[in-house]
């Protein structure tokens, strides 16, 4: 009897405090309410096509009415796909690369603009590395192909011009070059949006500290070495964290562009191979088996990364 009055007294001042706190900022959870609806309805209703994995569905049919197979695609997945290792290679290289490198060059970047002091031409720097991110997959691979054709493109014709080379180097195509050509196009895509989230670190920045450093006799170098680089690693941390969860996951579209018959051995990816199958070959529940794996490598990543976040700086997201 006392064990269940003092869970009352415990539990109760809770309810009420939550009570309370929505009777008093209920406009906030009537503004939180339609991105939770369209999150509900776009990212959690759908996963109820995962019931494809597990049966034998075929276009046209009730996927809740189709023959249940079990674990049978996931099996074929891991042991009769002889291409399932280098997709998941592919994948793993070319995602880890362009976050690591990618972060790492867009905080570098963040640093040196930060330390510009004509404003209109750092004004000018940051506007035009945003720009490629506003631009469409569609046209930055046309920007690309322009630049790096066989024959057409702009650097074959200067290195063919200038005798540095007798014939053009098929850069979009050869195996050999895709993994740096999508890595540089990832770089010269995200390296502005990446950019300003340092920029927004480094403006949270107390400057005392530099003054004081400055008044110590530290070079503009030891200054960035001894209070930016520090004070940004949190940012740096949070956000290696956050996007682990998408190594993974690809950017269909950009992959679907430049991957081409000629680098398809280096350019499949996961969603490349799941498009494929469950588009082109129609077999769904293949498909939808490959992409509920890649669902939980991608969560396991995610907490892998944010537990050795937590063992090695004490901090982490969750």
């Amino acid at each position: 009897m006392r064990k269940s009055l003092a869970m009352e007294r415990t539990v109760t001042p809770m309810k009420k405090s939550f009570f309370i706190r929505l009777r008093q900022q209920y406009q906030i959870y009537l503004m939180l309410l339609p991105a939770m609806i369209v999150a509900a309805v776009f990212s959690y209703v759908p996963l109820s096509g995962w019931i494809m994995a597990f049966t034998d569905y075929q276009l046209g049919q009730n996927m809740f009415q189709s023959k249940w197979t079990g674990f049978t695609q996931f099996s074929s997945f891991f042991s009769g796909a002889n291409d399932a290792l280098y997709t998941v290679r592919n994948t793993i290289v070319i995602n880890l690369l362009s976050l690591f490198i990618g972060l790492f060059v867009a905080c570098a970047f963040a640093i040196l603009l930060n330390e510009v002091r004509l404003r209109c031409f750092k004004k000018f720097v940051q506007t035009t590395s945003f720009f490629p991110y506003f631009v469409s997959w569609v046209i930055a691979y046309m920007i690309f192909n322009s630049f790096f054709a066989v024959k057409s493109g702009v650097v074959n014709q200067l290195l063919v011009g200038g005798g540095i080379i007798g014939s053009g180097i098929n850069f979009l195509g050869d195996p050999k070059y895709s993994w740096g050509m999508i890595l540089f196009v990832n770089i010269w895509k995200s390296l502005g949006y990446n950019s300003v989230i340092f920029l927004a670190a480094l403006a949270g920045i107390d400057q005392e500290q530099y003054e004081a450093a400055e008044i110590d006799g530290a070079s503009r170098f030891q200054r960035i070495n001894h209070i930016t680089i520090p004070e940004l690693t949190p940012t740096l941390v949070v956000l290696l964290i956050m996007n682990s969860g998408w190594i993974f996951a690809s950017n269909l579209e950009e992959f679907y562009l430049f991957c081409n018959d000629s680098n398809y051995s280096k350019m499949e990816v996961l969603d490349i191979y799941i498009y494929n199958y469950g588009l082109k070959y129609l077999n769904f529940s293949y498909a939808t088996a490959v992409g509920i794996v890649k669902t939980i490598a991608s969560i396991g990543m995610f907490w892998i990364v944010n537990a050795t976040a937590k063992k090695l700086k004490g901090s982490g997201i969750v």
